[in-house]
């Protein structure tokens, strides 16, 4: 009994391609570099303009000498009035650095209520018409009355 193996055309086709073509790629010329230098040379970089961010400024001070306020809470809420379902209220938590500033980028436009606390300080919290989005807000903290 004598077994044969029978390939089809397709088969011996696929193995005899993929034994030749990388034989014949190792002998290609590698393509001529200083053509390509020449062509990168001549063309002008395009500079991109990157969107310019607008951030808003926060700078708490206090006490009579003006001292920055270290590392303070500032909560900022918006509120957006809707007519069918609840308001939509969006906050906003941020610190101050040792500067007393705080800086949010790109804050949403309109009323917004910002509110401050920082330990030992008196709670600060106002309502305010955001109109710039390069706007700097200024808070003066004072200090608690004493408890005798």
């Amino acid at each position: 009994m004598k077994l044969s193996i029978r390939i089809p055309g397709c088969i011996a086709l696929a193995l005899f391609s993929a034994i030749l073509v990388p034989a014949r790629a190792q002998d290609a010329k590698p393509p001529d570099t200083k053509a390509s230098e020449a062509k990168t040379t001549d063309a002008k970089p395009v500079a991109k303009q990157a969107a310019p961010v607008y951030r808003l400024t926060l700078v708490v001070t206090g006490g009579e000498k003006n001292v920055p306020v270290e590392n303070a809470s500032i909560y900022l809420k918006y509120y957006e009035d809707r007519k069918i379902r609840k308001d939509k209220v969006t906050e906003l938590n941020v610190k101050t650095n040792r500067d007393g500033t705080a800086h949010i980028p790109e804050p949403e436009l309109g009323r917004v209520l910002i509110q401050v606390i920082a330990e030992g300080w008196k709670t600060y919290g106002r309502w305010y018409d955001l109109t710039d989005p390069k706007q700097t807000i200024e808070t003066q903290q004072e200090r608690p009355p004493k408890w005798y």
